[in-house]
């Protein structure tokens, strides 16, 4: 889990990158986040600044903060947020498309450079996660084998900026698993992932490429589904 900071405005930026987890799936409903102190310290900075951070993520409704000797600072339903997520797509048409666009531009490439960098262990990793995709019995196990794989693949790329670049640009979507028909969802992301993970172990560069492009194009299709219907194309 990247915790990392990136830019100048600490409270702002913390809460950026929690929510950048949540809305790539890396956290998702009912998920802890690390006690306080351990958070302040993996992110380098301020207690004081992490708590109005956090506060910022309770303004949103992605957090909740749970008192007592089981308490801590917990990842809600996301009922709220997503609803806020597919009123900004719906106000800005081009945008989804947008950030389509640029994660076929980013991934494409990262696919196709991990099928010449890759190491067994990535591919070990990226055959867990096919599988933990496959067995997934909640929209949210299926949103945390999703991020695992594209996140993995993205390490298999050996490249930081580019790694970076597809996190944040994975946050900016927000994954509506659970606004999506369940079954279908999982079996053409399996078979996306499996189509770019046999290239990858094939070390098929071009292959990796056009198979993770198809298998964004597919999820650009059950993206318009949720937030416009079927009749608007972007």
């Amino acid at each position: 889990m990247d915790f990392e900071l990136t830019s100048s405005t600490v409270s702002e930026d913390i809460a950026r990158r929690v929510r950048t987890l949540i809305h790539s799936g890396e956290l998702g409903p009912g998920d802890r986040l690390p006690p306080e102190r351990e958070l302040s310290e993996r992110m380098g900075v301020g207690r004081v600044s992490l708590r109005e951070a956090i506060r910022l993520l309770q303004a949103g409704g992605y957090v909740e903060v749970r008192r007592g000797a089981t308490g801590g600072t917990f990842v809600t339903e996301l009922n709220r947020p997503y609803d806020d997520w597919v009123r900004q797509m719906r106000s800005r048409v081009d945008e989804l498309g947008d950030i389509l666009d640029l994660r076929i531009g980013l991934e494409a490439r990262a696919a196709a450079l991990a099928a010449g960098r890759r190491t067994e262990a990535h591919l070990a990793a990226l055959a867990t996660s096919i599988a933990q995709l496959a067995d997934a019995d909640s929209r949210t196990s299926f949103r945390a084998a999703d991020a695992a794989f594209h996140s993995t693949l993205a390490r298999a790329a050996r490249n930081k900026r580019l790694e970076t670049a597809i996190g944040q640009a994975r946050g900016e979507m927000f994954v509506p698993v659970d606004r999506l028909v369940y079954t279908e969802l999982v079996e053409t992301s399996r078979a996306g992932h499996t189509a770019v993970y046999e290239a990858v172990r094939d070390r098929n560069a071009g292959l990796a490429a056009s198979a993770m492009e198809a298998h964004l194009e597919q999820t650009r299709l059950e993206l318009h589904e949720v937030v416009f219907g079927s009749g608007v194309r972007t």
